[in-house]
């Protein structure tokens, strides 16, 4: 018997091979989709077909957990998985991201020492931010060093775009309260 649209879910709870290509043909534009308006703006390609590859053995390990019997909610039950996929890849992506500090231009007119404090300056910063909470420090990452909006940031995280101005005016504050016990300069 090959999968069709009547019983490919009640053949993938039976691990029936058949079933996940009839999934793979029918749904991996949503997944795709879902995956990209996550990992898109990271433009890692090999993270994102990765992260495509975890949906479906997700979806293959855990078809027993699927309560659901109809098109529809299999495809609700699909989309979540592969947005929390795609969310998990994007925060291990930020946790392991290094920044480069070649992106930060230093005036000609600074000394070598000089030069040498900015750089220990920045990496305290960089410490500081990685010891916030993954939210917040998700938050940092995407307005500071990826340059997205408020709304943007909102959008992505699904938190409203106050609480992304909130937590950031929050983040600067204890950032800078970190910073001042460290001697850091704050600018």
């Amino acid at each position: 018997m090959i999968s069709n649209e009547n019983n490919y879910i009640r053949r993938l709870k039976n691990r029936k091979e058949d079933a996940l290509l009839y999934i793979l043909d029918n749904y991996l534009p949503l997944v795709k989709g879902t995956v990209y308006k996550v990992l898109g703006p990271v433009g890692d390609e090999g993270l994102i077909e990765e992260c495509i590859n975890d949906v479906f053995i997700s979806v293959w390990n855990n078809a027993s957990k699927f309560r659901g019997d109809d098109d529809t909610s299999f495809k609700k039950w699909l989309y979540v998985i592969a947005k929390f996929k795609a969310i998990d890849c994007y925060r291990s992506k930020m946790r392991n991201c290094e920044i480069l500090l070649d992106f930060i231009e230093i005036p000609n007119n600074f000394s070598a020492e000089d030069d040498f404090i900015v750089m220990e300056n920045q990496e305290n910063l960089i410490k500081l931010i990685n010891s916030m909470e993954p939210l917040d420090k998700d938050i940092f990452v995407m307005k500071f060093f990826l340059g997205y909006k408020s709304e943007d940031i909102a959008l992505k995280l699904n938190v409203s775009k106050s609480s992304v101005d909130n937590r950031i005016y929050r983040g600067k504050r204890k950032l800078r309260e970190k910073a001042l016990n460290l001697n850091l300069e704050v600018v």
